[in-house]
């Protein structure tokens, strides 16, 4: 098969995402070495690509929260950064491996994880579609939280103490 409409190899997939993140004129100067040929495909990588590199968020406690917030946007959850950012200092002091061995939900069997301290059975029913399984990711853990607030006393904004 000719190597024109062959799929490009992620390798060229990630060089072509450090160099969108370099600047768009970087991009547009490196595409030949690509084998983009026409304005369009230039256009095209160099939008796509920024547009991915947009949506990168840190692995920070901040990237964490900021990530979480969009995922809430997308599905009508309410919170704020601030709201999130209080309760994950008092819970856990944003610790994502913080887990509580000792109160009545550890005794109990089902110790309190991650972030928001979120319990297994009300980590899996207010699980939020597009984040892990795993109660200890940042982003799921902060996720299904602030869905069980948001259920329970309105937003995350309106918690002030455990939960």
């Amino acid at each position: 098969m000719p190597a024109i409409g062959q799929h490009r190899p992620a390798r060229t997939a990630r060089l072509a995402r450090r160099i969108a993140v370099a600047g768009t004129g970087a991009a547009v100067l490196a595409l030949p070495l690509l084998g983009a040929t026409g304005a369009s495909a230039a256009t095209t990588t160099t939008t796509t690509t920024a547009a991915a590199a947009s949506t990168a968020y840190p692995n920070t406690l901040d990237g964490w929260i900021r990530q979480s917030l969009a995922i809430m946007a997308q599905q009508g959850i309410p919170g704020s950064y601030d709201g999130i950012h209080r309760n994950v200092m008092r819970e856990s002091s944003g610790n994502p491996y913080a887990i509580n061995n000792w109160d009545i939900n550890a005794v109990n069997g089902t110790p309190s994880k991650g972030l928001l301290q979120v319990i297994d059975p009300t980590f899996r029913a207010y699980h939020v579609a597009g984040t892990s399984w795993d109660p200890y990711d940042p982003v799921a853990n902060i996720t299904a939280a602030c869905n069980y607030a948001a259920d329970r006393y309105g937003s995350i904004d309106n918690v002030f103490s455990a939960y």
